[in-house]
């Protein structure tokens, strides 16, 4: 494989008014591919996500996860030299992102119709939790609330209850697309010489993703059951308990493969042709019963006795890992999908970016301490020492 140090997004510069996940996701991706992200954040406290936990010796793992490769740069921006210095930066930046508060950076002069004249070859990426207009538009969003705003939550864990994910689903599916929103925005400016405007909102991005359950239950028929970790509509697709104490996850998704799956694995051929299981809207329907069979046949097994069935069948199956397996998971390591990085804290092991290219290695770069490059980018932009000194003194910076 041959790999070359010349990144796609190399000289591409992006400047981020960011904070918690979903902006500061999507920017790391964009450093990922050679971006310069340079993070803008309020002097002294920064970046709220900094002080979500302390997990990763003493650093928080949501701020870990989505911001190396970056540069912090602090300013004050209710000041007047700081917000001076923020427009000397977009003078040279080819997009600015920013997830504020609703309306915040409409109010501070930064939307994309106060600037594209200016900068008219900026691109502006705004996300919001509902998007600019609309009655929502100013409307506070999380993203648990948006989880719920977009009905995720109520398709989603027990018959008794809903849940949430277990991880930022909604600021995750807006950051994904605010990435690849402005990739489109910087082929398209390729074209046309112009920037353009990139307005993501999390709630239409969840919205994207709850596609099948919608259609579904589409022109008011029954939305999907909730099924814990099972498909809500195929069976058998889930969870099972084995007789060490551990779980296995398996799916089937077709007759051929019922029958298989009772011959080889459950060693009961004849079930295949059961009247009670033979279709999956009737295995569905006698889910409980045929979640006993399952058990019972698993119960005398092992977890790796019940893979060896699995894949002898060619089932698909999956181990029920929690994060310690994940670290140390055998397909990550064989493939070298780790790396180490600086930060603040010393070397910490930081996963590649997913989507191998043959050309190019991604960016893997330090996650920077507060400001760590606030007085060396003003320098960059022209202010000396003394200049920065000031701003520092009378609490710009």
């Amino acid at each position: 494989m041959s790999q070359t140090q010349v990144r796609p997004l190399d000289g591409i510069t992006v400047v981020s008014l960011e904070h918690a996940i979903a902006a500061p996701f999507c920017t790391r991706q964009l450093a990922d591919m050679g971006a310069r992200v340079i993070k803008v954040e309020r002097p002294e406290v920064g970046d709220f996500a900094r002080a979500y936990d302390e997990r990763v010796r003493g650093m928080a793992s949501h701020f870990v996860w989505t911001n190396r490769s970056k540069e912090s740069l602090t300013l004050n921006l209710k000041d007047e030299q700081a917000m001076a210095a923020l427009v000397d930066l977009l003078e040279q930046a080819d997009v600015l992102v920013q997830n504020l508060a609703p309306g915040a950076a409409a109010r501070m002069g930064l939307s994309y119709e106060a600037l594209k004249e200016k900068f008219p070859k900026l691109i502006v990426c705004d996300i919001t939790g509902y998007g600019i207009g609309g009655p929502y538009e100013t409307k506070k969003a999380y993203d648990l609330l948006i989880q719920s705003e977009s009905g995720f939550v109520s398709v989603t864990g027990s018959p008794e209850a809903g849940a949430k994910a277990g991880c930022s689903i909604a600021d995750i599916a807006a950051g994904m697309y605010a990435y690849s929103g402005i990739l489109n925005a910087l082929l398209l400016r390729q074209k046309t010489g112009r920037g353009s405007q990139v307005d993501v909102s999390m709630l239409e991005s969840m919205v994207e993703w709850m596609n099948f359950p919608l259609y579904y239950a589409f022109e008011g028929a029954e939305p999907p059951p909730r099924a814990g970790a099972a498909h809500a509509t195929i069976f058998p697709y889930g969870p099972f308990p084995v007789g060490d104490g551990s779980t296995v996850m398996l799916g089937l998704q077709n007759e051929r493969e019922w029958r298989v799956f009772c011959d080889k694995v459950l060693s009961k051929p004849e079930l295949a042709d059961d009247a009670d299981y033979d279709l999956n809207s009737k295995r569905i329907a006698n889910r409980d019963a045929l979640t006993a069979l399952i058990t019972q046949a698993f119960a005398d097994l092992t977890m790796d006795q019940v893979v060896e069935r699995l894949e002898d069948a060619q089932i698909a199956n999956a181990r029920v890992n929690e994060m310690k397996d994940v670290w140390a998971h055998p397909q990550l390591k064989a493939r070298d999908r780790w790396r180490e990085i600086p930060s603040p804290v010393g070397q910490l092991p930081s996963l590649l970016p997913p989507g191998i290219n043959s050309e190019f290695v991604p960016r893997m770069d330090a996650v920077p301490a507060l400001g760590e490059h606030t007085d060396s980018i003003l320098k960059e932009l022209g202010r000396d020492q003394t200049a920065v000194d000031t701003m520092r003194k009378n609490g710009a910076i």
